[in-house]
């Protein structure tokens, strides 16, 4: 009866955590599927199938690095270029996932080690708000069911837009690509307001892509080549601000 008792308890505790955690990746949720939609109908019009838009969601899940990937392979980048780009990109994901591992010290490894896999800037901040549940019996619920609430619905808003992608007028689609823009300067420009650097270093990295180019250089090594030196003069530029 007491060994029922504590697994009632514990189906219940369970089962708690995982609701949890889907009501606060909703609205994540909310947030990814018009991008995620977006990025579909990009990367359909950028030439790559229904199939394989939708595999890059399951397999990188990270929103920026996927469109800057489709935006390469429309210019004709080669699979280097875009895996060195996309690495240099997301490189911060090394911090977060040392920085989330660190956090949940309480729970196991073989919880953390794929947890780490899922995290982007919006699971990784949402996350942080809720550090008590690293704590709790079955914590690993509540950050597992938060990620996979954001990563489905980020492959099924890739899914449908890649669907969109083959029935919306060409016009419409092609006019989506400003979204590309918008999102990355939706990134930049709160760093630009605590940083006026930060614009500066974006800026720098333009100028070299667009040099590169000029050069003759290819527009996907262009793109690598301006991303790693510009993020280089990072270093130097808010080295001052460390000290």
């Amino acid at each position: 009866m007491a060994v029922d008792t504590a697994e009632n308890k514990g189906r219940s505790e369970s089962i708690h955590m995982v609701r949890k955690g889907i009501a606060t990746g909703f609205p994540i949720m909310l947030g990814y599927l018009p991008i995620a939609i977006t990025y579909g109908v990009l990367a359909k019009q950028s030439g790559m199938t229904l199939t394989e838009l939708t595999l890059m969601s399951v397999m990188v899940f990270a929103g920026a690095s996927q469109f800057m990937g489709a935006n390469m392979i429309a210019v004709g980048a080669g699979a280097i270029e875009i895996i060195i780009a996309t690495f240099v990109l997301n490189f911060r994901h090394f911090v977060m996932s040392l920085s989330f591992m660190n956090r949940l010290r309480s729970i196991g490894l073989n919880w953390k080690a794929p947890l780490s896999l899922g995290l982007t800037d919006e699971t990784f901040a949402v996350s942080a708000l809720h550090p008590k549940e690293a704590k709790m019996e079955k914590g690993a619920l509540f950050y597992t069911a938060l990620i996979l609430t954001a990563y489905f619905s980020w492959i099924f808003g890739s899914f449908l837009g890649g669907i969109l992608g083959e029935v919306i007028p060409e016009r419409l689609s092609q006019s989506m690509g400003i979204a590309l823009y918008a999102m990355f300067i939706g990134l930049l420009v709160p760093s630009v307001k605590k940083e006026l650097k930060v614009g500066l270093i974006a800026i720098i990295a333009m100028l070299i892509n667009t040099l590169c180019i000029q050069l003759g250089m290819s527009t996907g090594w262009a793109i690598v080549l301006g991303t790693i030196l510009g993020g280089a003069s990072g270093i130097y530029l808010l080295k001052e601000e460390r000290r």
